[in-house]
C-alpha cells in the first residue's frame, strides 16, 4: 500500500459514540472538507531514522544503574538481565498494534487506546497519560544527571556546587523531598532548550543529528563496557553471594541479607525500576505515522532497537558491576546517578584527562536519550489531542512537522520537575504511570485479536510468544505493587495520583469541549468486525 509523504489536515467534525454500538461501516455523515497541510506530522523517515532517535534509549542504563546497585546489591546485573530479556519479548506485541494503525504517532499507548475504548470511555486516556507522564520525566532527569556530570568537573567546595535556595518543603510527599534551585537547575534548563531547538526542525532533522551524536557517544558507551573485560578488570568475586542487601530500618546499616520477603522485596523493587529504561525501546513505534512505509518500518525499527538494548543493558551492568564490586556501588553519588559517569572513567584508567574524555561522551549519551524522550513524549501528547483524549492545543504542529505545543508542554513540565531535589524518587513515581500503560498495552495486542481479528497485520506475534507477553504484564504488577515503595515511603500512591489526574482532564475535553463526541477523523478506527 503506498501512503502519501504529506497528509492533508480535515476539519475536525464530531460525531457521537456508543463504545456498545459500534458500526463497521464507514459513518455516512461525516465529510472531510481539506484546508491545508501544515498541521500534520510529515511521512519523511524510514526504520532507520527510526532507529537513531530510538539509539538513546541505552543511555539511560545511567540512569538508574547505580541505584539499582546500591538498593538490591550483588543481584543488580541480574535484574538488568531479566528486564531487558522481558522487554524484548513483550516488544513484538507493541509491533502488531502498531501496524494496525499506520496513520497514528504517539506510540503503543496510542494504539492500544483504541482497543480499551469500547470496554469503558476513560481506560483509553489513562493508557495514553501514562505513558506520556512515564515518558516525559527523562528530559528532566537526563539533563537533571548531565548537569550533574559538568558540575562533578569543579573542586567539590567550589561556589557553583553547593549554593541552594530552598523554595518549599514537600515532606508530606516523602521524606526529605523539596522544591529547590541550584546550579543542577540552571545548567539541566539551558540543555533542555538546546535539545527543544534540535527538535522544532521535525523529526527528520533530529534523527540526523541524533544519529551523530550516537555515533559519537553511544560507541564509546559500548566500548567502555567491554575493554574492562580484557584488561581483567571485571572480577567474578564481586558477583559473590548473590543475595540482595539488607538495610536496618534503626541505624540505617547495610549487610548482606538473604531470599526472604524482604530480599525478594528489594529485588522486586530493582525489576520494578529498570522496566523503565529496559522497556523504553518501544518508543521506536513512536512514529508510524512518520514512516514512509508504516506497514515494514515500525517492525524493523523495534526490533533493531531492541537488539541494540538488549546488547547494552546486558554487558554495562556487569562490567560495572564486576569492576566496582559491592562497597564501590553502596557510594552515595552512585545511588544518586552523579558519580556514575566518573566510576566508568576509572574503570579504563588514563588519569584525569582520560576521565574527562569519559565525562564529555557520557554526557552526550545522557542528551541522546533527552532527544528521544522529547521526541517520543511530545508526540504521545499530539496524538492524544488528535484522538480526543487531551486538550485541543497539544495538536498544533509547525511547518516543520514538529508537534511544538506538546513539546512546550514537556519543556514547562520537565522544569517544574527539576525543582525537585530527589531525582531518584521522580523516576520511581512516574515509573508507577509507566508499569500501568505496559500492562494495558501488552494486552490491547489480544484485545485488538478479539474485536478486529480481520484487520491488515503487516506483522503478527505467534500466539505462544503473545501468551507469554501476557503473563510478564501481569509480573510486571507485582514488580509494581511489591517494589515501588522500596524507592521511597508514597512512591505507589504519588505515582497512582498523578495517573487518575487524566479523568478530570479527559473529563474536560470531552465532555465540555467536544460535547460528548469524537473528532471523525477516528471513528474508523473504532470500528469492529462483525465477528
Amino acid at each position: 500500500m503506498e501512503y502519501p509523504s504529506k497528509r492533508v489536515k480535515t476539519k475536525v467534525e464530531k460525531v457521537k459514540f456508543n463504545p456498545d454500538q459500534i458500526r463497521e461501516e464507514q459513518n455516512p455523515f461525516v465529510i472531510p472538507t481539506v484546508v491545508d497541510d501544515t498541521e500534520k506530522l510529515k511521512r519523511s523517515i524510514t526504520w532507520v531514522n527510526a532507529f537513531w532517535v530510538s539509539s538513546g534509549v541505552p543511555a539511560l542504563v545511567l540512569f538508574s544503574i547505580g541505584a539499582i546497585a546500591a538498593t538490591v546489591g550483588n543481584p543488580s546485573w541480574f535484574v538488568w538481565t531479566v528486564s531487558i530479556i522481558i522487554g524484548f519479548l513483550q516488544s513484538f506485541a507493541y509491533a502488531e498494534i502498531a501496524g494496525l494503525f499506520p496513520n497514528k504517532s504517539g506510540g503503543a499507548s496510542v494504539y492500544g487506546a483504541i482497543a480499551w475504548i469500547r470496554y469503558g470511555k476513560i481506560l483509553a486516556p489513562i493508557s495514553v497519560w501514562c505513558n506520556w507522564f512515564g515518558w516525559s520525566p527523562v528530559v528532566a532527569i537526563g539533563t537533571g544527571l548531565s548537569a550533574g556530570y559538568i558540575l562533578s568537573m569543579f573542586d567539590s567546595t567550589s561556589l557553583v556546587k553547593t549554593w541552594q535556595f530552598k523554595i518549599l518543603n514537600l515532606d508530606f510527599i516523602k521524606a526529605d523531598l523539596s522544591l529547590r534551585i541550584d546550579s543542577t537547575f540552571f545548567i539541566a534548563a539551558i540543555l533542555m532548550l538546546i535539545v527543544f531547538a534540535v527538535q522544532h526542525r521535525g523529526i527528520l532533522s533530529a534523527a540526523r543529528i541524533q544519529m551523530i551524536f550516537a555515533i559519537s557517544s553511544l560507541l564509546p558507551l559500548i566500548i567502555l563496557g567491554i575493554i574492562p573485560l580484557f584488561m581483567g578488570k571485571v572480577h567474578s568475586k564481586n558477583f559473590k553471594p548473590f543475595v540482595p542487601l539488607m538495610r536496618d530500618a534503626t541505624t540505617n546499616n547495610i549487610t548482606t541479607g538473604s531470599w526472604d520477603r524482604a530480599g525478594i522485596t528489594l529485588f522486586s523493587g530493582g525489576m520494578f525500576i529498570a522496566g523503565w529504561s529496559t522497556y523504553a525501546f518501544e518508543t521506536a513505534v513512536c512514529y508510524t505515522s512518520e514512516f514512509k512505509s508504516p506497514g515494514s518500518d515500525t517492525f524493523k525499527a523495534i526490533l533493531s532497537s531492541g537488539l541494540l538494548c538488549l546488547f547494552v543493558f546486558t554487558l554495562i551492568p556487569i562490567t560495572f558491576q564486576g569492576n566496582l564490586g559491592l562497597t564501590g556501588m553502596l557510594d552515595p553519588g552512585i545511588y544518586k546517578g552523579m558519580g556514575v559517569a566518573k566510576a566508568m572513567a576509572e574503570m579504563i584508567g588514563g588519569g584525569q584527562i582520560m576521565t574527562n574524555i569519559v565525562v564529555v561522551l557520557l554526557l552526550l549519551s545522557l542528551l541522546l536519550s533527552i532527544m528521544t524522550a522529547m521526541a517520543g513524549s511530545s508526540r504521545t501528547l499530539y496524538q492524544g489531542s488528535v484522538d480526543g483524549w487531551l486538550p485541543k492545543f497539544l495538536s498544533h504542529v509547525n511547518q516543520n512537522g514538529a508537534p511544538t505545543a506538546a513539546m512546550w508542554t514537556d519543556l514547562l513540565f520537565n522544569l517544574v520537575l527539576l525543582l525537585l531535589s530527589d531525582l531518584v524518587f521522580v523516576l520511581a513515581a512516574s515509573n508507577v504511570g509507566y508499569i500501568i500503560f505496559i500492562f494495558m498495552n501488552v494486552n490491547a495486542a489480544w484485545i485488538h485479536r478479539m474485536d478486529r481479528p480481520n484487520w491488515k497485520r503487516p506483522f503478527k506475534v505467534p500466539n505462544w510468544l503473545l501468551l507469554i507477553s501476557v503473563i510478564l504484564s501481569y509480573m510486571n504488577l507485582v514488580f509494581l505493587g511489591m517494589g515501588a515503595d522500596t524507592w521511597g515511603v508514597g512512591t505507589l500512591f504519588t505515582g497512582l495520583i498523578f495517573a487518575v489526574l487524566i479523568i478530570p482532564v479527559f473529563i474536560i475535553r470531552h465532555y465540555i469541549q467536544d460535547k460528548g463526541s469524537f473528532p471523525a477523523l477516528i471513528v474508523d478506527d473504532f470500528n469492529l468486525d462483525d465477528e
